[in-house]
């Protein structure tokens, strides 16, 4: 989280729009293993396992992007399932710098997903985590998103 807060502060010093995505899902949704998905409940609508991380600090200002909001439909990707393309075309973005959980599922495709619409797009390495349910699922997942043209930065490099 620290890593994560140090940019948003970076971002926020210099003006610059802040977006959030999240999981919201409705309690019966398709990627729960009660309905045959792999996951347990999580991110649902409205509940405490919902909300941003308490120690997440995003400014007011933020702009919060739900997805995954519907019973059967799977995403991973910021940018499936709701409305974040338009808002980032909206405020005139042209590069993206992705972090947050988790590094080979949501991080992945959302990065995946803004290099195929054509944003520059910084991957935040310090500022992820994987679930790793493969040993090395994350390290394989960042190689992949450099492979594809994400930009790796980690803020103890840049000092350096």
């Amino acid at each position: 989280m620290p890593p994560l807060n140090a940019y948003i502060a970076t971002f926020v010093r210099a003006g610059l729009p802040i977006f959030a995505t999240r999981d919201w899902h409705p309690p019966n949704h398709c990627s729960f293993r009660t309905r045959g998905g792999p996951w347990p409940p999580h991110c649902v609508a409205g509940s405490e396992g919902a909300r941003f991380a308490p120690g997440l600090a995003l400014p007011p200002s933020t702009v919060v992007v739900s997805k995954d909001t519907l019973p059967d439909e799977d995403t991973y990707s910021g940018f499936q399932g709701g409305a974040l393309d338009a808002r980032l075309r909206e405020a005139g973005v042209r590069r993206v710098f992705v972090g947050g959980l988790a590094t080979d599922y949501c991080v992945f495709h959302t990065v995946k997903d803004a290099l195929a619409r054509g944003y520059g797009t910084v991957l935040l390495g310090d500022a992820i985590r994987a679930v790793n349910v493969r040993p090395d699922d994350g390290r394989q997942a960042e190689a992949e998103m450099v492979r594809l043209g994400a930009v790796p930065i980690r803020r103890d490099l840049l000092a350096a």
